[in-house]
């Protein structure tokens, strides 16, 4: 089975964390980081199984700041 490289943006949210995979637009949770990558895994998988994703290059990541005006 061949595999693919994709990312996890996660983020907090009250009480839960939120994992998001931008290359595919799934969105999971979970109580901690590793239950919410592990969820958005398993709805990665089921999507892709439906949808499947032509190949394509690894995204590119980085960051960047902005003056936040208080």
């Amino acid at each position: 089975m061949d595999t693919r490289t994709l990312t996890a943006v996660i983020h907090r949210e009250e009480d839960m964390y939120v994992a998001d995979c931008p290359e595919v637009g799934t969105v999971s949770q979970g109580d901690t980081v590793e239950e919410a990558i592990e969820n958005l895994k398993e709805a990665t998988e089921l999507y892709l199984e439906e949808f499947p994703l032509p190949e394509t290059e690894k995204p590119f990541l980085t960051v960047f700041e902005v003056p936040v005006h208080a």
